[in-house]
């Protein structure tokens, strides 16, 4: 049984191939049992990460989790220089993340063995386009102190954490948000787009990954 820091995690394989952890306590993976990989891919890289035309951008993920996300970001990166803060209030174990399958060639691995023997709470340089964060925080209470262009929602689902889609949570993202910030979440809920929305996002409903009809993108007008 592997841990994060302070729950057991549970390592499995997901349709595309590709690892997800198992949290037996939350009864929830960090990743589509329908593909991990690809999920990520559709979710965040795609419609947010390479749909910013900025040069330079600062992305805010909610949960850094396996580190999936950050490696993709790394490694699909078209912009000059990304700024990567990344919240986790319950960090993996190195033994975990050591597990983990999601390079795909010898580079890729050299940056996500990187990923997770950086240091918390310090931003550091992980290639030469991308710095990060990884802050051990909780969103509730983090004071953000920068504006965002991208932000990758990546928290566990509303029925296990329905503190972190509340309509505050919300406002204290869009409040962080440049113009034409782009938010991406893997969640449609009727309730949490309406609830986006009343913020003051422009919501429009896309194509989900296997296994989901929609996904969620939020623009700050």
């Amino acid at each position: 049984m592997l841990k994060d820091k302070s729950r057991k995690v549970e390592l499995k394989v997901s349709a595309d191939g590709s690892h997800t952890l198992f949290v037996p306590e939350l009864d929830e993976h960090y990743h589509s049992v329908n593909g991990a990989y690809n999920e990520s891919m559709h979710v965040f890289i795609e419609p947010a990460l390479l749909h910013c035309s900025k040069t330079n951008i600062n992305i805010l993920e909610i949960g850094l989790g396996t580190g999936l996300n950050a490696l993709l970001t790394a490694t699909n990166t078209r912009h000059k220089n990304i700024l990567y803060h990344s919240l986790e209030k319950f960090p993996l174990e190195t033994e975990a993340a050591q597990q983990l399958n999601f390079a795909r060639n010898n580079s890729e691995q050299a940056i996500f063995e990187k990923l997770h023997q950086l240091p918390w709470n310090s931003t550091e340089r992980l290639t030469p386009q991308m710095s990060i964060l990884k802050d051990e925080n909780d969103l509730t209470s983090v004071q953000f102190t920068q504006q965002y262009d991208v932000v990758y929602f990546d928290a566990f689902a509303p029925e296990v954490q329905p503190e972190m889609w509340s309509e505050a949570i919300f406002q204290k993202i869009y409040d962080a948000m440049n113009i034409d910030g782009i938010l991406t979440t893997y969640c449609a809920k009727g309730i949490v787009r309406r609830t986006m929305q009343a913020v003051g996002f422009t919501v429009e409903r896309l194509p989900g990954p296997k296994g989901k009809r929609e996904m969620l993108r939020a623009i700050k007008k």
